[in-house]
């Protein structure tokens, strides 16, 4: 497995985003899902990482949207296929890292409540549950979560 900082604009790559918005589809309304479209993604100030297997198949993605003050985590998604084996820690140690190095010191993310496996892996990363940022508001659809990030 490899991961590594690519362009989101790849059809492996959409069609693993296409996945995770029907896989969002089936849990929340549209008003609750804050997602990225593609063109989003691929501005300047968006890191995006991509996890793929031995032969080359994306099986995983995530991305840092960096503000002046913060960084966003969004688009966080291991297909079924790539699950058990790490991909989603190591995705996220990637952009955390990435993050650091551009001198990125707090990581915030919005996610859902239904998504457990997210919620477990952001809790054992260091994220502590927050209110609302940014244009969010308070959703019950919503769970807001951060971390300071420092260089080791």
């Amino acid at each position: 497995m490899t991961i590594a900082i690519e362009s989101p604009d790849q059809p492996d790559v959409i069609a693993l985003i296409a996945e995770l918005d029907a896989y969002q589809d089936s849990l929340y309304p549209p008003e609750s899902r804050h997602i990225l479209d593609l063109a989003a993604l691929k501005q300047s100030n968006v890191l995006s990482a991509v996890a793929r297997d031995s032969a080359g198949n994306a099986i995983g993605c995530g991305a840092i949207v960096l503000y002046p003050e913060f960084g966003e985590l969004k688009r966080m998604y291991v297909s079924p296929r790539g699950r058990g084996q790490g991909v989603a820690k190591r995705l996220l140690a990637l952009l955390e890292s990435k993050a650091i190095g551009l001198g990125c010191k707090l990581l915030k993310l919005e996610t859902g409540p239904y998504q457990h496996e997210a919620l477990a892996l952001y809790a054992s990363a260091g994220y502590e549950r927050r209110g609302p940022f940014g244009d969010y508001t308070n959703d019950p659809l919503s769970v807001f979560m951060q971390k300071r990030i420092i260089a080791a």
